[in-house]
C-alpha cells in the first residue's frame, strides 16, 4: 500500500498539541508505534489514552528540545522502548512576533534552540541508532515556508526555518550513504487550537485573499505528503523540501 507504515518505529516531537498531536494520532492511525514526547506530559497522556483504541499505539515521553543532553537522553530512551527507530518527525517549534529591532538575545535563543539547534541534535541521535539497525530511516523536518519566503515581525523563527531547510539538504548528503533519507514539510498557514479564532477574525480575510487556493489549510492537508516521506513509497526521495501552502509560495507580488 502506498503510504504504509504499519508496524514502523516513530518518534515525534513536540506532540503534546496542534501538529505534533495530529501527526502522532495519524501515525499511530495508520499502525505505527508511536513515542510522542513533549514537555507536558499530562498532555501527551491525554493523548495516548484518547488513541488507545487506534491500530497503532502512542508512548508518552517527556522531553525538552531546548536541552541537548535532554535530548540525546530522550531520543535513545524512545529508541529502547521501540527496539530501535524507523522515523523521526522533528516538529518541536515555537514562535514570537515583534519587530527586528527589538529582539532581545533571550527571544533569539529561545527561538533558534528549538526551532533550529534542537532539531538538529533530535535528527543527530536519531541518525545514530538508523545507522546501527538494517533499512535506515526517515527523518521529516516541519519547516516552513517562511523558511523561503518571509514577512516582517517573524525575523528569529523565519530565520530558523530557513536554517532548518538547508540542514534538511545537508543531512540528506552525509546521510544518504546510511539509507536514512531527510527529508521536510514546509507549511503555509494551516489552522491549529492556537491560531483558530485569528483566522476566523476579519483581519485574516486580507491574509487569506493572498494564497491562490483562497483558504486556510486543515491539518489533515499536511497527512499525504507526510505519509509519502515516512514510507516507501518515498524511498527514492531525500533533500526535497515539500511545500503545502495552497500555491502561496508562487503566489503574485
Amino acid at each position: 500500500m502506498i503510504g504504509d507504515i504499519a508496524g514502523k518505529r516513530v518518534l515525534v516531537t513536540g506532540a503534546s498539541s496542534g501538529l505534533g498531536a495530529h501527526f502522532a494520532r495519524l501515525l499511530a492511525g495508520q499502525g505505527a508505534r508511536v513515542v510522542a514526547t513533549a514537555r507536558r506530559l499530562d498532555r501527551l497522556e491525554a493523548l495516548a489514552r484518547d488513541c488507545a483504541d487506534l491500530p497503532g499505539e502512542i508512548i508518552p515521553l517527556a522531553l525538552d528540545v531546548g536541552s541537548v543532553p535532554a535530548i540525546e537522553a530522550g531520543v535513545a530512551e524512545a529508541g529502547a522502548r521501540l527496539g530501535g527507530l524507523d522515523v523521526l518527525i522533528n516538529n518541536a517549534g515555537i514562535g514570537e512576533t515583534g519587530p527586528a529591532l527589538s529582539v532581545t538575545e533571550a527571544q533569539w535563543d529561545a527561538q533558534l534552540d528549538v526551532n533550529l539547534k534542537g532539531c538538529f541534535f533530535a535528527a543527530q541521535a536519531a541518525a545514530r541508532i538508523m545507522t546501527t539497525q538494517d533499512g535506515g530511516g526517515a527523518i521529516v523536518n516541519i519547516a516552513s515556508i517562511l523558511g523561503e519566503r518571509v514577512m516582517a515581525r517573524i525575523a528569529p523563527y523565519a530565520i530558523s526555518k530557513a536554517g532548518l531547510i538547508q540542514m534538511t539538504k545537508v543531512l540528506a548528503l552525509e546521510w544518504a550513504r546510511h539509507a536514512i533519507r531527510v527529508n521536510a514539510l514546509a507549511p503555509g498557514y494551516v489552522i491549529t487550537d492556537i491560531n483558530r479564532d485569528f483566522f476566523a477574525s476579519d483581519e485574516a480575510a486580507t491574509l487569506i485573499k493572498r494564497i491562490p487556493t483562497r483558504r486556510i489549510g486543515d491539518p489533515e492537508d499536511l497527512d499525504g505528503p507526510l505519509l509519502l516521506l515516512c514510507s516507501d513509497a518515498g524511498r527514492h526521495m531525500t533533500g526535497v523540501v515539500i511545500p503545502v501552502d495552497g500555491g502561496h509560495l508562487v503566489s503574485g507580488l
